[in-house]
Formats: structure tokens, C-alpha cells, sequence
């Protein structure tokens, strides 16, 4: 049977980390609700679009900062042991810093296996209904773009002849598009022509394609080395396309990781992607840890705004820390599992051995 001060700490962090959530939900709600009314100026739509729009995308925003979520739930869960004297009476019963520490450490890892298992699908799913939606109201469905497990899908209409271009490509990065095939056919959706590329170098708007195959219908086949093409999605566009990734759940992230290993393209940025989610709850537990040092170390501050303020730069030092580790990991300069998994596993060690310590105290 679980001990009661198990019972009572375990109730009491989830209560404070709960607390957090909402709080958080209710400002992601009201900061982007303003971005979905903007977005919908001028669009033939129901004034509840931008509240639907908004109510799908929060689960997604929220899990990209469930870190910083549990550090904030930590520290409240503190204040409030330390406000009502109620770590000294844990003390006094034997449970010491590192019990403490231990109880909802493990707690957060059990609960970021379950977000992984059950929250992180549902809000992929979420975000990409929203994307689906806003997509078809961007431009009237004449400017669409989408990466999924087949990689990018792009159309776009010109406005010289109204010709409609169907591009897919399997990869992007460092500005370039690899495996490039671009579909245009008429206003009727007749075919024209199929141009493929091995790569297209991305300038602006701009994008110049290399080793080039036009295969037509009413003519041969013609072979360029070089082509033009003018496009309205620059590389930043695309760029922002990728970091979408969110939108796929682990199913979809996998095939889309087999699917570039199959036709030999690097898949770098989804391994990367799938590491961190499989990272999350060794990151949330590093995160329950941190924050519980920091109030261990710091508890003589009454302050909750100051203490807040410690937590919100600690934060952002361990996500710079992995910020350049993930960058390494793209570079291809670090092995992609080293690169998500190493500085954690640093930082554990680091946090191991505070605790011990604090616990000597």
C-alpha cells in the first residue's frame, strides 16, 4: 500500500501541475485567438472559425512547453509545502530532500510516458485538422502546402495562364528541395507536363532545379542541366512547413522516416523529431528535478515572482543546451540519438549528485 505521504505528494503536485495547465491553455487561447480573427479577415467564414482554429492548435502549443509547465508546477508545489511549514514536518517523519525529490520525479516520468502514449497523438491529430482548415481558406485553396508522410506537397496556381503546379519533394534542407517533382496541368486539371529534378536550389522566390527531366505527351522527353522556376513559397515558407512535424503522429513519423531510408534520402530532421518525443519524459523528470533543487537551494526567497523569474532563466539555459545540441544532430556533426539523448543524460548526472548532497544537508 502506498505510503500517505506518497498519497499526499504525489495529489499535492498534480494539483499545482493541473493549475498550470489551465493557466497555460487560457493565455495560449487568448494570445492566439487575436492571430486566427486577423487570419480571417476578409474570408467568407463563421465567426467561430478562429475559436475553433485556436481551440484545435492549443493542445500542440502546450505540449511544446510542458517543460517549462512542469518546472513552473515544481516551484508552486513548493511554495506551497514551504508556506505551511509542511517540509519540516516531513522531515521530521523521515522524508528527507531526495525522497521528496524522488516521489515527484517519478511521477512526472510516469506522466510523460502517458503523454506520449495517449496526448501527443491526439494533438498531432488536432494540429493537423487545423492546418487542413486554415490551408483551404488560404488564398481560396489556390496556394496550398503541406509536409506529411510522403514529404512536401505544394500547389499553387499562376496567375499569367491560371496553369495549376502540383510539386512534391522528399527532403529540404539547407534551402534546397531534393527529389523534386513538379505536376502542372491546365485550368481543367488536364495534364501538360511532369518536370523532375534531383535538387532545387531555393533563391527568394526563386528556385533554380538541377539535372532536369520534362516529360510531355505531345513532345520527348527534354533533358536540362539547369531550369527556372518561380515560385510563391520561399525557403522560409518551406522552412516553417518542416517545423510542422507536429502535425504527424509517431505512425506517421516512422513511415515517413522509412520512406526517405527506402529512396535514400536523408531523414535527419524526422529522426531528430522522433527522438524528442521519446526524450519527453526523461526530460520532464529532469525538469521536476531542477525545479526541486532550485527550491531547495533557494527556499529563504518569499518571493514567488522572483522565484518564477529564476525558474523562467533556468529554463531557458537547458533549452539552449539542447537547442545546440539538436543543432549539431542536424549538421549531421553529432549522431542524431547523441544529440537529443546526451544532454540529458549530463544533466541527470549533475542533478544525481546535487540531490545526494542536498540530502547530506
Amino acid at each position: 500500500m502506498m505510503k500517505k505521504y506518497h498519497y499526499y505528494l504525489t495529489t499535492l503536485f498534480l494539483k499545482n501541475l493541473l493549475t498550470v495547465i489551465v493557466v497555460f491553455i487560457f493565455l495560449s487561447f487568448f494570445l492566439n485567438i487575436f492571430e486566427e480573427i486577423k487570419f480571417f479577415e476578409n474570408k467568407e467564414s463563421g465567426i467561430y472559425f478562429p475559436i475553433i482554429l485556436t481551440i484545435l492548435n492549443i493542445p500542440s502549443i502546450v505540449f511544446e512547453i510542458l517543460p517549462f509547465i512542469f518546472l513552473l508546477g515544481v516551484m508552486f508545489f513548493f511554495i506551497n509545502l514551504f508556506e505551511k511549514d509542511e517540509i519540516e514536518l516531513l522531515r521530521s517523519h523521515g522524508v528527507n530532500n531526495l525522497k521528496i525529490t524522488s516521489i515527484i520525479s517519478f511521477v512526472s516520468l510516469i506522466l510523460g510516458i502517458i503523454l506520449i502514449i495517449v496526448f501527443y497523438s491526439f494533438s498531432a491529430n488536432l494540429k493537423s485538422l487545423y492546418l487542413d482548415i486554415k490551408y483551404q481558406y488560404s488564398n481560396k485553396g489556390d496556394h496550398l502546402a503541406v509536409v506529411n508522410e510522403d514529404g512536401l506537397w505544394i500547389k499553387e496556381k499562376k496567375e499569367k495562364d491560371n496553369n495549376i503546379f502540383i510539386i512534391n519533394a522528399s527532403n529540404f534542407r539547407n534551402n534546397i528541395l531534393e527529389n523534386i517533382k513538379i505536376t502542372e496541368l491546365d485550368q481543367n486539371y488536364n495534364l501538360i507536363n511532369t518536370t523532375v529534378a534531383d535538387r532545387a536550389k531555393i533563391d527568394k522566390k526563386l528556385w533554380v532545379l538541377n539535372d532536369v527531366k520534362i516529360f510531355s505527351e505531345e513532345k520527348q522527353t527534354e533533358y536540362k542541366e539547369k531550369l527556372n522556376y518561380l515560385s510563391t513559397f520561399n525557403a522560409k515558407i518551406i522552412s516553417n512547413l518542416y517545423s510542422n512535424l507536429n502535425s504527424l503522429n509517431i505512425f506517421q513519423l516512422n513511415k515517413l522516416k522509412e520512406n526517405y531510408k527506402s529512396i535514400g534520402y536523408s531523414a535527419t530532421e524526422v529522426k531528430l523529431h522522433i527522438n524528442k518525443i521519446y526524450s519527453l519524459p526523461l526530460y520532464l523528470m529532469l525538469t521536476t528535478i531542477i525545479g526541486a533543487l532550485l527550491m531547495f537551494k533557494f527556499n529563504y526567497i518569499r518571493s514567488r515572482f522572483f522565484l518564477v523569474v529564476i525558474g523562467v532563466l533556468v529554463s531557458v539555459v537547458f533549452y539552449y543546451i539542447n537547442y545546440f545540441s539538436i543543432l549539431f544532430g542536424k549538421n549531421e556533426t553529432l549522431p542524431v540519438a547523441v544529440s537529443i539523448w546526451l544532454p540529458h543524460v549530463i544533466i541527470f548526472l549533475i542533478c544525481a549528485f546535487v540531490s545526494i548532497r542536498l540530502n547530506e544537508n
